[in-house]
Order: C-alpha cells, then structure tokens, then sequence
C-alpha cells in the first residue's frame, strides 16, 4: 500500500540567502553619494546620488530618494522616489511617491500609492549591476552551519516511524 520514497533525502542545491535589510540610513541623516553591492538597504533619510544593488531596497515613510536610475532586485517605495526605477519587483505603499519610468516584471500598488511615469513590463530585467563579490568568510561560515543543521534533521522515514510508533502506544 506504501511505497517506499526514492527520492534522496540531501539535496546539492546551494543556500539561498533570505532577502534581509543589512544596512539603514536613518531618517534625520542626508547622504550624497552613491549604494553599490549587495544586500538590503532601508533608507529613512533622505538620499541623492546613484544606487545600483543586488538585493532589496525598502524607501521608508520617511525616506526621500533622488537619483536618476534606481537599480535593484526588489524595490519597496512607501516614502517618496524622483527618478526611474528599474528592478525585478516594485511594489509601492499606499504612502509612496514616485516621480519616475518603472520597468519591471512584476509590479504590486496598494490603494492611494501615487506614480507619476511611464511602467514598462517585461518578462526579464536585466539589472547590468557588478558581479557579486565572494562570499566573506563569516557569511561562509554562517552557510556551513546552516548545511549542517539541515544535515542533522532526521529523515522523513524516520519522523514516519517515529509517528507509527507513538500512534500504537495510544
């Protein structure tokens, strides 16, 4: 009646990094210049200059952007962004302002959000950002011990058997 499964418990797919905020520009503080790399940025403050990130921008109520080309994987506006945005996913809050083209595959808005521009969907966007830089050896040491703690979960046959058991002692 059961099959046993064949399918390999360890996978050889790599960890994949859950999207996170990393760095804050906190409301009150100005900054010129530019955001390259990657990782999450929160921007509270306000900001004029270039960024180019692989990773995920959050615009806070507060946050004021001023760039010409915003660049990133997923772009959060619930603050106020003049310039074009061009990422994998926009999503604009109902407190966010943007005064700018999108392009984009996927585009999210709640009620009372405000886009003044052009939005061009497209099935791939290429972002053209720098390669991704090696890993640091404290991120790689945080990979390894998340291997080693999905390595020491026990076996669904295992959690199978386990379950069986505690079923016949009732």
């Amino acid at each position: 009646m059961f099959k046993r499964n064949t399918i390999p418990t360890e996978t050889s797919q790599p960890v994949q990094a859950v999207e996170r905020i990393t760095s804050i520009l906190g409301s009150g503080v100005v900054w010129h210049g530019s955001i390259n790399g990657s990782g999450g940025v929160r921007i509270e403050g306000a900001f004029e200059g270039e960024i180019a990130l692989r990773g995920m921008l959050i615009v806070g109520e507060t946050g004021r952007v001023t760039c010409q080309n915003v660049r990133a994987n997923t772009v959060i506006v619930a603050g106020a962004v003049r310039g074009n945005i061009t990422t994998q996913k926009l999503e604009i809050r109902a407190s966010g302002r943007v005064w700018g083209d999108v392009v984009t595959t996927a585009f999210v808005t709640e009620e009372g959000a405000f886009l003044r521009g052009q939005i061009r969907m497209e099935e791939t966007v290429e972002l053209d950002l720098e390669p991704a830089p090696e890993s640091t050896p404290s991120e790689a040491a945080t990979a390894e011990s998340i291997m080693q703690a999905a390595n020491s979960i026990p076996a669904v046959e295992s959690t199978q058997k386990l379950m069986r058991k505690n079923k016949d002692e009732k």
